[in-house]
């Protein structure tokens, strides 16, 4: 009989000042676990790792803002170094304070960078699931989603949330770009699709085809 592949399971935990949902990421039985986006006050987080004796094996970032990534070098004192995943687009980004837009907030971030740069079209595995890294630009230049297709769930970042979608008025975002990485490449996905965005609600892609204005009417 052939051994089905195990499930990811994702855990949310809403982190900081910016209700930032990060997420861990394990696929039992496996111990090994992702963590995926890293926000402020990421004590919570690290907590449930240690509890649940997981090992974290990579840190990814769908993007670079403030908000996702100012408890990394915590975490990382906190369960040790890990590799680290962002879209070469924001390459230096975790480091510089104008470019992650915490100079604005009065409190400059500055974090390790991660040394993995993607590219958009690569699979990464966690304990044997495959992991699909699509590259959505447009509320930053670098955002990207990750996509497990066997379980039909999605980790959309600041890209597409419950009846919204991300902010493009920042310095480095692009509203057409976004559209198009809407319109495009995330509704393109399947309905029965579950998509855990970086604020808010979970949603499927079903539902934000029929209910969200923006993908309804456009922007």
């Amino acid at each position: 009989m052939t051994t089905p592949p195990p499930r990811p399971i994702i855990h949310t935990f809403v982190l900081g000042d910016y209700q930032t949902n990060c997420f861990v990421v394990e696929a039992p039985p496996s111990r090994d676990c992702w963590i995926v986006d890293c926000g402020q006050e990421p004590e919570e987080l690290i907590d449930f790792i240690r509890s649940r004796g997981l090992k974290p094996v990579a840190l990814l970032l769908t993007h670079a803002h403030l908000d996702h990534i100012a408890g990394i070098d915590i975490a990382r004192r906190a369960l040790g170094p890990m590799p680290m995943f962002i879209h070469r687009a924001e390459a230096g980004f975790c480091s510089d304070p104008m470019a992650n837009l915490s100079i604005l907030t009065g409190r400059p971030v500055s974090v390790t960078e991660p040394e993995n740069l993607l590219s958009g079209g690569e699979t990464l595995q966690l304990a044997g699931t495959r992991w699909r890294v699509l590259h959505t630009p447009g509320h930053s230049p670098g955002g990207v989603c990750y996509i497990h297709d066997d379980s039909r769930q999605a980790l959309v970042g600041d890209t597409l949330f419950a009846g919204s979608i991300g902010r493009f008025d920042f310095p480095t975002s692009d509203p057409d770009a976004l559209r198009t990485s809407i319109l495009e490449t995330i509704m393109s996905l399947p309905d029965d699709m579950t998509v855990h965005p970086g604020h808010g609600p979970a949603t499927t892609i079903g539902r934000e085809r029929k209910t969200n204005p923006y993908v309804r009417g456009g922007w």
